[in-house]
């Protein structure tokens, strides 16, 4: 063995022993990934992967993303030796309260984790649509000669990555728009969590892949360090496909009892196994922890490459900057997140005697005002464009240029390449969700999609992701209630939008009407903290008399006093959301009319109301005043919250039914009648 192929291996072997100390010092994770891919991961991070540990975040380093969260230890090994801010302190306390390397990767946890993973399939969907964000801006800002935007998404998946069906909504859209830069890297162990993939995994990999529209290679042995150098190398010459790269490894490599079997996935190897393994590895047995001298120079390598690399990328940046001022600043504006400077001003607005109109189609014309002024926005829908309304007009369709367009109908104007803001998703929820967490997390873009509400559950696990993780997605629902009407109980939400409410760090708004829907929009863009739902009906509702009511910009605070009937304390409070907030109020009037001091209170946002001041929440629902009625279209439960113990909700108990909007709120109590009963009876008994 050469002393370069000597020093490889000892490297690799570091890879695999700080994994596999880490997991045995925590009696807890998952080794053997980590040894059977250390060999693959070890070629893409040292010779291929253009990244800088001294400065993570730079915006044309390539994305590596870990989808097969699991190993996350494998993924700590690489950040440690290549030279980021994570310590073998960190490294000894894996899984451990407190700890900067948790059990699965977690984004922002520490710097070079790209995206949070562990639930599988979602990493490798994010990678998409990293790889659409990255494609994106170079068709915006490249400039012929000056390659600004020029990185790759790498995505290391494993067998139960592909097993989700995730992976078949993503992968075969990412095959369809060609994108060029996404290589993913299988780790190809035949070997899940419960036994053989020969149980349930027999499919042709290769085969599905290449009919998706991917360039798919294999190599037969893992260990084949320079085998997987060529074969990323031809993944990145194929610029009009996606790659995916099939490397044949060995879980738990080196485990003389325990290799190649599915007892090595999620559990510590034990001592005497951990020993046996490093012997066949000729690593001294008793050896924790170990990185020699020459490893870690060798990894450190690593730094002065990067370190050159992104100076390269300053200088090109420099020179862009001379030859192209508005476009670099504008780049930078968008890298940076920042919204354009009086983005939200003269929003479409809805004066009185507009009419009545579905809030999805006053977001509709909302859109159109923003997407001309904030250039970020992109996205699209389960291709329920016609029925949700979010379409960008005249903002093009996100395509790749290589493919004709003859025969497409229905398509909204402007570019059909890369530049175009509209995505076309087809129908793939899962997968719409999931590429818009990747999309934000590239930065540059201000994703959305689009589906109706009760199709939430179909992307219910991107969605807490992109909330755990802080992103700023829009997650946009129509067709809102059992207002759906003629479609019936499959396609009538009922628990979604109390879903949506339970999910930490998510903002929900379900505006009243159009005007709300204005101030639902300026909140969702400026929220960078967390995704934003936006909840609207399908059905057409009244525009709120503004003369009579408070301003909508009161909105802003999540909830306000819509209307009251007098100034002094009332003696019921009634509040609403969206669509039933019109009735609340009728209801209100009705009530007045009987001498009942009646206030009736708009609540587009638990998650905004709640953060306001304890003053504030108790001016709009006085503690004292306990006969509180809310009116929802959707689940009861949850709204104890706010009517607590004393009160009374109106909503839904049961599913919908197929009727006609109108028939369906007469019968499930939603009509201003009802309303006026529940009040007085509540009246009554308090």
């Amino acid at each position: 063995m050469s002393d370069k192929k000597e020093l490889e291996t000892k490297c690799i072997d570091t890879i695999r022993f700080l994994a596999a100390d880490a997991v045995e010092k925590a009696k807890s994770g998952h080794p053997g990934m980590a040894l059977g891919a250390a060999p693959m991961a070890f070629t893409l991070w040292t010779k291929h992967l253009k990244h800088n540990p001294e400065n993570p975040g730079w915006p044309n380093r390539d994305r590596f993303v870990l989808s097969a969260g699991h190993a996350s230890m494998l993924l700590y090994a690489l950040l440690h030796l290549t030279g980021y801010d994570l310590s073998l302190e960190d490294i000894k306390n894996f899984r451990q309260w407190g700890s900067r390397t948790p059990g699965h990767p977690e984004y922002g946890h520490v710097p070079g984790v790209e995206v949070t993973t562990g639930p599988l399939g979602q990493g490798l969907a994010n990678g998409v649509g990293m790889a659409i964000a990255e494609a994106h801006l170079a068709a915006r800002f490249n400039r012929e000669g000056q390659q600004i935007v020029d990185h790759y998404t790498y995505v290391m998946a494993s067998d139960g990555d592909l097993m989700e069906g995730l992976a078949a909504e993503s992968c075969s859209l990412a095959g369809h728009l060609r994108l060029g830069k996404l290589i993913v890297l299988y780790d190809d162990n035949r070997v899940s969590l419960a036994g053989s993939t020969a149980l349930t995994f027999t499919e042709d990999i290769e085969m599905r892949f290449r009919a998706c529209g991917w360039q798919v290679q294999k190599v037969k042995d893992g260990n084949d360090t320079a085998a997987i150098g060529l074969a990323i190398k031809k993944a990145k010459k194929e610029n009009e496909k996606p790659s995916l790269i099939c490397v044949r490894t060995i879980i738990g490599y080196g485990a003389p009892n325990k290799q190649g079997l599915c007892a090595s996935h999620g559990s510590p190897l034990g001592e005497k196994e951990l020993g046996g393994a490093k012997e066949a590895c000729a690593w001294p047995p008793e050896q924790v922890f170990y990185i020699s001298g020459e490893v870690a120079k060798y990894f450190r390598k690593v730094v002065s490459q990067g370190r050159k690399d992104e100076q390269r990328w300053r200088e090109a940046l420099a020179d862009y900057r001379r030859t192209n001022p508005s476009l670099a600043a504008e780049l930078e504006r968008t890298l940076s997140g920042e919204l354009p400077a009086g983005w939200d001003t003269e929003l479409a607005e809805f004066p009185a005697g507009s009419g009545d109109m579905a809030t999805r189609k006053a977001s509709e014309a909302v859109m159109q005002t923003i997407a001309a002024r904030v250039p970020d926005l992109i996205g699209g829908s389960a291709d329920l464009n016609p029925s949700t309304c979010t379409w960008l007009m005249g903002m093009g369709d996100f395509q790749s240029p290589k493919l004709g367009r003859e025969g497409l109908h229905g398509m909204v104007g402007g570019a059909w390449d890369y530049s175009g803001r509209n995505i076309h998703f087809g129908v793939r929820e899962h997968a719409m969700g999931a590429i818009a967490v990747g999309l934000s997390l590239h930065k540059g873009v201000i994703p959305y999609t689009a589906t109706f509400l009760t199709f939430a559950d179909y992307m219910r696990p991107p969605m807490r992701l992109a909330a755990l993780m802080g992103l700023r997605v829009i997650f946009v629902f129509t067709h809102d209630s059992v207002g759906v009407g003629e479609d019936g109980p499959t396609h009538q939400p009922v628990e979604q939008i109390m879903n949506l409410r339970q999910i930490p760090n998510m903002t929900v708004i379900r505006p009243a009407d159009a005007n709300e829907t204005i101030e639902a929009w300026r909140l969702a863009l400026a929220n960078t903290t967390g995704p934003t739902s936006l909840i609207f009906s399908r059905q057409n509702l009244p525009l709120l008399d503004r003369s009579d009511c408070a301003p909508a910009s009161d909105a802003a605070r999540g909830g306000y006093i819509l209307w009251e009937s007098s100034v002094l304390e009332p003696n019921i409070i009634l509040m609403a959301t969206g669509s039933e907030v019109a009735l609340a109020l009728d209801a209100g009037h009705r009530l007045a009319q009987g001498g009942v001091r009646v206030r009736v209170v708009s609540l587009p946002s638990w998650e905004i109301f709640d953060r306001q001041p304890q003053e504030y929440r108790d001016s709009v629902l006085p503690p004292r005043t306990e006969s509180r009625l809310a009116v929802e279209a959707g689940s009861k439960l949850g709204w104890e919250h706010y009517v607590g113990l004393a009160g009374k909700i109106i909503g839904m108990d049961t599913f919908g039914a197929s009727a006609p909007g109108p028939v369906l709120y007469e019968k499930f109590g939603f009509t201003p009648d009802a309303i006026v009963a529940a009040a007085k009876e509540l009246l009554t008994v308090s």
